[in-house]
């Protein structure tokens, strides 16, 4: 079983630590796979202008840049630490009704998504691109945060769209997705220090790029756990440390 997560933040988004630093913290705390998925969020509303404007967002013209770094992480990471990264990205689409605004991870990619136009047509090229597609923290959620919940209010419709459900995100918990029978992923939402401990997958397939996408996309059992750390939100011990797993259920 490898020890995922597969939603990350970093300086090229609204994270606070850049991907070097990230990769050094993830791999010296006994993950196996990690993505880097910063957002790339929509221009076409208020919200949206906003946060390009405040530097919270790949843009089209950034993005090459950003995958560069990206395989030169995945380098890093293998050579360092023995721990795979995939290039994605956080779709964002905020809006000012939370039953509007949609968050979906694209897992796997080599080119710009753009979060234009609709939901359903941000989902199109995310599977279009052909990479792994997850619902983002799809139900209530405990922290201030807007909530986003048009895939999941959409979910009977959009379900061909998406390859994975977060049913757990940070420090919560979504029943919701596990009494619907999605296939699903426990992730951390990353974005400092204090949230590596957070929720993580355990994911029962070989330790290499295709492998991890192809079990992400074929729906197979996985499990979902927390780490033991003592975490600061400046400084966190790096500890020969298990992950604690609290369930395990199938897709």
């Amino acid at each position: 079983m490898l020890l995922a997560d597969f939603h990350i933040h970093t300086t090229w988004s609204d994270g606070k630590l850049p991907i070097d630093e990230v990769v050094d913290l993830f791999g010296a705390s006994g993950h196996d796979v990690i993505a880097i998925t910063d957002h790339i969020v929509n221009r076409d509303n208020a919200i949206g202008l906003a946060t390009r404007r405040m530097g919270l967002s790949l843009t089209e013209e950034n993005f090459g840049d950003y995958l560069t770094e990206v395989e030169h992480a995945k380098r890093r990471a293998w050579d360092r630490h023995r721990m795979v990264v995939l290039a994605g990205c956080e779709l964002t689409r905020n809006a000012y009704r939370r039953s509007q605004s949609a968050h979906a991870l694209a897992l796997g990619v080599d080119s710009f998504i753009s979060a234009e136009g609709s939901v359903e047509e941000m989902l199109v090229r995310a599977r279009s691109s052909r990479a792994a597609v997850v619902a983002c923290h799809p139900n209530e959620q405990s922290e201030w945060f807007a909530n986003t919940f048009y895939i999941w209010n959409k979910r009977e419709s959009l379900e061909d769209l998406i390859d994975r459900w977060e049913i757990a995100c940070r420090w919560d918990l979504f029943p919701q997705v596990s009494r619907a029978r999605l296939p699903y992923l426990g992730n951390s939402d990353f974005h400092d220090r204090p949230h590596l401990s957070a929720w993580k997958t355990l994911l029962p397939c070989e330790k290499n790029e295709r492998d991890v996408l192809a079990a992400l996309k074929d729906g197979r059992e996985v499990g979902v756990t927390r780490l033991a750390l003592d975490v600061s939100a400046r400084t966190i011990p790096l500890p020969q440390t298990m992950p604690v797993p609290l369930f395990a259920a199938g897709a």
